[in-house]
């Protein structure tokens, strides 16, 4: 484990190659309505119940990892947010993700959520909420 000596970051590799930044949660949650943080804290409750994980707010983002990153939301709506969770291979029979695109050059595979309501996390998103955990869980 390597710590960056700027930003406090812990990483799995030495020396990970990343963006420090000085942006806080509040930052990230500056003019959003009530709707979308309470949108945020269901579903990091949710993943609490999963497992241990680290939230790191970057500059354009809010990244999940567990040793590595599993998952980031990537937009704060006004009523809604958009979460990503990244796989090695695409998982297309699901009602769930609204896009799967796979990053070229690589083997990833991003699934894009958007959660409107608390009960959009449902089973079937608690499942891939583990899968993509479970993959980088040392």
């Amino acid at each position: 484990m390597w710590t960056c000596s700027y930003c406090n970051t812990d990483f799995v590799k030495d020396n990970q190659k990343h963006s420090c930044n000085e942006r806080t949660m509040v930052d990230h949650f500056k003019g959003k309505s009530a709707t979308t943080i309470t949108l945020y804290k269901h579903f990091i409750a949710e993943l609490k119940k999963i497992g241990e994980f680290q939230i790191h707010p970057t500059k354009t983002f809010i990244m999940f990892s567990a040793g590595k990153n599993f998952a980031w939301v990537h937009r704060l709506g006004k009523d809604y947010v958009d979460i990503t969770f990244y796989f090695d291979e695409a998982h297309e029979d699901n009602l769930c993700f609204y896009k799967i695109a796979r990053v070229p050059g690589s083997t990833q595979h991003n699934h894009y959520f958007r959660m409107m309501a608390n009960e959009d996390v449902n089973e079937e998103v608690k499942k891939f909420m583990k899968m993509a955990m479970d993959r980088v869980v040392q």
